[in-house]
């Protein structure tokens, strides 16, 4: 796989100096999980990366739920923890690993070069008995360097044009009740962004909980043209990180994220909402 790792292929990499495990365990309902459960036990020598605090900006009247950060600032929290440009980055949460493909994202956006996710979360690891640890290192602090990368990212501007447009594809990852507009327990206005279509982020998953293989990914998503440009979103940009690798995984090419997603889109009146 291109970005997920087996919890043996992860150890046996931790034996490299240079490689940092990115803790980014979060709970949208409790926000004080992730550090919590960072504390009373994570992979040794993980840092912990907040989803609220250090993958998000501020939130404000557009950019949706979860905004993205500044890149500098971003940078600079790496640079706190001990990454470097030469690091090779591990990043794992819980197991379903929005919050961990989020991570990863971001460090795709600021142009890493090496990093993978956990696949099956911290509980693979547990499961594989491997080591934990309730010790928080503190590490050297590095100057990390933000690096020019092409940007998959696109704003609503892109997405309205984009639901004209024959050439493009427009995703839904959120479950398919919120999609169809039934249910909405998180934003003010339910339903979905005209022309998208459902593809549940959970469903890139197998039963077990991990990250399905190329042959089940392409299966899944076969009925969308590869020449498409693609356009995925969620509730708030983190959900939708898990469909945009599930993609990439797939052999598509020309997969973007729009970060804002559904919360960002509602904020401006003039848009335009269905329900199905």
């Amino acid at each position: 796989m291109k970005y997920f790792i087996s919890a043996s292929t992860a150890y046996t990499l931790s034996k490299n100096k240079h490689v940092k495990f990115l803790d980014c365990r979060f709970d949208l309902n409790n926000p004080k999980f992730g550090r919590e459960e960072y504390h009373k036990s994570h992979i040794p020598f993980a840092q912990y990366i907040d989803l609220n605090e250090n993958l998000s900006g501020a939130i404000e009247q557009h950019g949706g739920r979860h905004p993205l950060p500044d890149l500098n600032t971003f940078c600079d929290y790496l640079g706190s923890i001990g990454v470097s440009n030469d690091s090779i980055i591990i990043c794992y949460d819980s197991g379903t690993h929005e919050n961990a493909a989020r991570c990863l994202m971001l460090l795709k956006l600021i142009g890493h070069e090496t990093m993978f996710i956990l696949n099956g979360g911290i509980d693979s690891w547990v499961k594989n008995h491997l080591p934990t640890t309730s010790e928080i290192i503190q590490m050297d602090p590095i100057n990390y360097r933000l690096r020019q990368t092409e940007s998959y990212i696109v704003d609503h501007q892109v997405v309205r044009k984009g639901f004209e447009d024959d050439n493009t594809e427009l995703i839904d990852s959120r479950e398919d009740i919120r999609y169809r507009g039934e249910y909405e327990p998180i934003d003010a206005i339910a339903g979905h962004i005209p022309t998208a279509v459902n593809y549940f982020w959970k469903n890139t998953l197998n039963d077990e909980g991990l990250f399905k293989n190329k042959i089940e990914l392409q299966e899944h998503f076969s009925p969308i043209s590869n020449d498409k440009e693609i356009i995925v979103y969620c509730g708030s940009g983190v959900t939708g990180c898990v469909n945009v690798l599930a993609l990439e995984e797939a052999g598509y090419q020309k997969v973007k994220l729009y970060a804002g997603s559904y919360s960002d889109w509602i904020s401006y009146s003039e848009n335009a909402i269905e329900k199905k």
